[in-house]
């Protein structure tokens, strides 16, 4: 069902998430943002949907993919996507990041993330304001971690100057170097190059000390350690203006995964101790992680069929971002406002755009979601560019069953 250029559009018998709670009623939309919500009858000339009892949630808010996907995203309920920069060529120039924030439109809403250094070399800092005219919602540093403290430390004072905030990987690149696996019994069994924990917490103390030094905002895309998430805990408690994120990936897997060599667990950072899971699962819980992202990262063959070392890293993760994050409502973890919190109001915020949110005056990007609906993931079956997945053949619940980006339906 269409809805037109004109139509208000309200959506009924819903259980509404809100960060307050989920409540029952009616959701209400005019001129591409929320009118109302709760106590929200339709007025004449709306299209009316019921959502016949199921849950209306803001669109997903995907902070730091690697690919605009827009088949994956609409299956996964996501209706905007930071773009991290590390693209052919990389987004370091104005006009890159000008193309990139329409590439969606405009059923997908694309916020690209400009490159911190010219080529993401490390070394000379990008034309940021001009980036950020151009549409840059947010600096990152891309895959890599920025090895010289004194370009790390202009970054963070000129993004600060500029009220954006720092996205930046988390992995000490010389202790990393070309590791495929974490250290420990898994990767000394089956022979893998592997890296120290500890490669995060280095990158994140360095980081942290330098957020303080310059007043800027940092978000750590993915923090995926016990000692890691410890540093962040404890920089939040003083003061720090610091946010963390995850992946699915890194709450639902440990290194045992890697025992058959299989590529699709090839990841960046890469897949840690079982120790290690359940402290992120416990950061999750206690409100040290704010942001779960899928980390979309779409590898074909080319890139995937080969040895374990020789792979590159990444998973598509945008058709299992939801429902995975689902098992943490499931089995306790979180509640369901927290859980879209992590989703999209506080990815949101760190963009500084006007969504994640079911509240009026925000823009109405909504999905309705079925979260017991049962499914099998299917790497042969996604709509992702590849099926790079290493939760293939499992079973998962909850998905969108519809979508709407600034109130017009598109799923």
């Amino acid at each position: 069902m269409a809805v037109s250029e004109t139509a208000g559009l309200a959506i009924t018998n819903a259980r509404i998430v809100t960060p307050a709670g989920v409540t029952g009623g009616a959701l209400r939309c005019e001129g591409g943002r929320i009118a109302a919500v709760g106590e929200a009858g339709p007025l004449d000339g709306d299209v009316v949907v019921d959502a016949k009892g199921k849950l209306l949630a803001p669109g997903l808010v995907d902070l730091g993919v690697f690919a605009v996907d827009s088949p994956a995203f609409h299956f996964g309920g996501i209706t905007r996507a930071a773009l991290m920069p590390d693209q052919s060529p990389p987004l370091d120039h104005p006009a890159r990041i000008r193309f990139a924030a329409y590439s969606g439109k405009p059923d997908l809403w694309v916020h690209p993330l400009a490159a911190a250094t010219a080529g993401l070399a490390g070394g000379q800092l990008a034309e940021l304001a001009l980036m950020q005219e151009a549409g840059a919602k947010a600096v990152a540093t891309g895959r890599q971690w920025i090895g010289d403290s004194g370009v790390m430390l202009r970054l963070l004072q000129y993004a600060a100057m500029l009220d954006l905030v720092a996205i930046t990987h988390a992995e000490d690149a010389a202790l990393a170097g070309n590791a495929a696996a974490t250290a420990g019994e898994m990767a000394t069994r089956l022979g893998l190059p592997s890296a120290p924990a500890e490669a995060e917490a280095l990158a994140l103390a360095r980081d942290i000390a330098l957020a303080e030094m310059s007043g800027a905002r940092v978000h750590f895309r993915q923090v995926t350690t016990s000692a890691g998430l410890a540093l962040v805990r404890a920089a939040k408690s003083r003061g720090v203006n610091i946010t963390a994120g995850v992946t699915p990936a890194h709450f639902m897997l440990s290194d045992l995964a890697l025992g058959d060599y299989r590529t699709f667990a090839r990841l960046s950072p890469p897949l840690r101790s079982e120790d290690d899971r359940q402290a992120v699962v416990e950061a999750i819980g206690d409100g040290t992680i704010d942001v779960i992202s899928s980390g979309h990262d779409p590898r074909g063959p080319e890139d995937k069929r080969l040895p374990f070392a020789d792979a590159a890293p990444g998973m598509a993760g945008a058709e299992t971002l939801l429902p995975l994050t689902l098992t943490l409502v499931r089995d306790g973890v979180i509640d369901l406002p927290r859980a879209f919190d992590l989703l999209a109001r506080n990815p949101a915020r760190l963009l500084g755009v006007e969504a994640g949110e079911l509240a009026a005056g925000r823009e109405a990007d909504l999905a309705i979601i079925d979260t017991e609906a049962p499914w099998i993931v299917d790497r042969r079956k996604m709509a992702a560019l590849a099926g790079n997945t290493p939760f293939d053949r499992q079973p998962v619940q909850g998905r969108t069953t519809a979508l709407f980006k600034g109130g017009k339906r598109i799923v």
